[in-house]
């Protein structure tokens, strides 16, 4: 399976109000519930006037379009990390799952992946 990097910081942050966030960027995820908005989006693009912020985050996406029907996959692939020592944080879309890990365990997490069969 073939993993495609993700060549920007990331950061994910809590945001008091729709009103601030920047609908016309390029990439960002947005989890909005009773309790809370939430923004993953590249650090440049981060608002000002949030309410918590993790900064320090990298990611990667898994290429091509993910059947609904395909069992693991996530699961596979935080394990590997797990077994390393390498937390992440999770997104999915309807077509794929993008895992980020924080910055500093960015290369070790791909030389792990790498090592057990991922491209």
């Amino acid at each position: 399976m073939e993993l495609k990097k993700l060549d920007f910081d990331i950061t994910i942050c809590k945001l008091s109000a729709e009103a601030d966030l920047d609908l016309s960027k390029s990439f960002y995820f947005i989890g909005k519930t009773d309790q809370e908005l939430s923004l993953v989006c590249p650090t440049k693009d981060t608002p000002a006037n949030t309410i918590a912020r993790e900064d320090g985050w990298r990611g990667f996406r898994i290429e091509g379009v993910l059947d609904f029907s395909l069992v693991g996959i996530l699961s596979e692939i935080s394990g590997i990390l797990a077994s390393h020592g390498i937390g992440i944080f999770a997104v999915s879309t309807y077509n794929t799952d993008y895992i980020l890990v924080k910055k500093e365990n960015f290369y070790k997490a791909m030389e792990a992946l790498a090592q057990a069969g991922y491209v």
